[in-house]
């Protein structure tokens, strides 16, 4: 229930924190597709704990094993099955929180639903869930960069009130990946760095902003009413540990334009039609028009931080709560991949459900 995804590229992701390891099933995925442990490897190393000093510490290596689905390094059009290892558990650090609720965590959710979780780590609401969702985009992507010439980059443009304006055509994965934030603005980045140290040092959290592009969506992909593009992104993203708000295109601000300032007005260019303009964010009706795809997703500070909060322990009385444990003072970092698989995710769905529907 609720551990799946996709309707013809469909994802089902399993597993715990601090169990003996986490990974993904993907069912749908076409055949004959070039795929090994390369192809998925460099997406979940820079997912992983512990790649610098504004992520959280627990050293994990991440390595993915492809346990189903391919022969001959080439996939044959049945489930894909992956898995990742955990390797650095230390369940004793969440003791404490066996018997006390986390405030804006899951604990006394997961707890109120099913009489039972698992607390070390946080059980599955702990990131390491989202090792199967990258595992995933990898391929995802793979299947987008080759068969349909689609790429997807996101990026962190704001930390708490610190935001970089970004070109989103002319983003590059070298400029992402220039410093350990993951802002292309290497000014705004380093004061955004230095935010997140100081949160650290005083056992607190930050959230902000990440902003993905999808580039080189033709115009058809898509759905009417219920199963529209943005639709399914909006959900994708918002299934994402952390995550509080979503927009497309314009997204707010465009509630503050009359129409004829927000109208996205069409052009005939290079023989297609194009728009002067990309309010709508590459999605109209529901439907890709052919511009790339961009929005933003918001993320809210770590619920768990390293200071003595009010809580309720599991028989019910007010106590406090000093937690402890390795944890992300700043998700945003880490959460570029997962923003750009979610995309993957969505947007290889909807591209393997129109060539069905439409034959292209």
């Amino acid at each position: 229930m609720g551990n799946s995804f996709g309707e013809l590229f469909r994802i089902t992701t399993w597993g715990e924190s601090h169990g003996a390891g986490v990974g993904v099933v993907v069912d749908g995925c076409p055949p004959r597709l070039a795929l090994t442990e390369a192809d998925i490897q460099p997406e979940l190393d820079r997912r992983r704990p512990g790649q610098s000093r504004i992520v959280t510490q627990r050293q994990e290596t991440d390595i993915v094993r492809i346990l189903s689905g391919t022969f001959e390094g080439h996939t044959l059009g049945t489930p894909v099955a992956m898995l990742v290892a955990n390797t650095d558990q230390r369940s004793e650090a969440y003791t404490e929180m066996a018997t006390k609720f986390r405030p804006s965590h899951a604990d006394f959710t997961y707890h109120a639903k099913f009489g039972i979780r698992a607390w070390p780590g946080g059980g599955r609401t702990s990131a390491r869930e989202t090792i199967g969702r990258v595992a995933a985009g990898a391929i995802a992507k793979k299947i987008l960069r080759e068969q349909f010439g689609v790429e997807i980059l996101a990026c962190v443009t704001q930390v708490k009130d610190i935001a970089a304006a970004v070109d989103l055509e002319r983003l590059t994965l070298q400029q992402v990946e220039s410093n350990i934030v993951r802002c292309p603005d290497g000014a705004v980045a380093k004061r955004m760095i230095a935010l997140i140290e100081r949160i650290r040092k005083a056992g607190d959290s930050v959230g902000g902003v990440v902003t993905c592009v999808a580039r080189g969506v033709p115009p058809g992909w898509g759905e009417p009413v219920f199963d529209r593009l943005e639709a399914d992104l909006g959900k994708a993203m918002l299934s994402l540990p952390a995550s509080k708000g979503f927009e497309i295109g314009s997204g707010f601000a465009g509630t503050l334009l009359k129409g004829s300032e927000h109208n996205d007005v069409f052009r005939m260019r290079d023989g297609r039609v194009r728009t002067l303009t990309n309010r709508s964010g590459g999605v109209q009706g529901g439907i890709s028009n052919g511009e790339s795809i961009h929005f933003r997703v918001g993320f809210k500070p770590t619920a768990t931080i390293l200071q003595e909060q009010e809580t309720v322990s599991v028989e019910g009385r007010n106590v406090k709560l000093k937690a402890r444990g390795r944890h992300d003072p700043c998700v945003l970092p880490r959460a570029v991949p997962m923003v750009e698989a979610m995309a993957a995710l969505v947007l290889v769905d909807h591209a393997l459900r129109h060539r069905a529907q439409c034959g292209a």
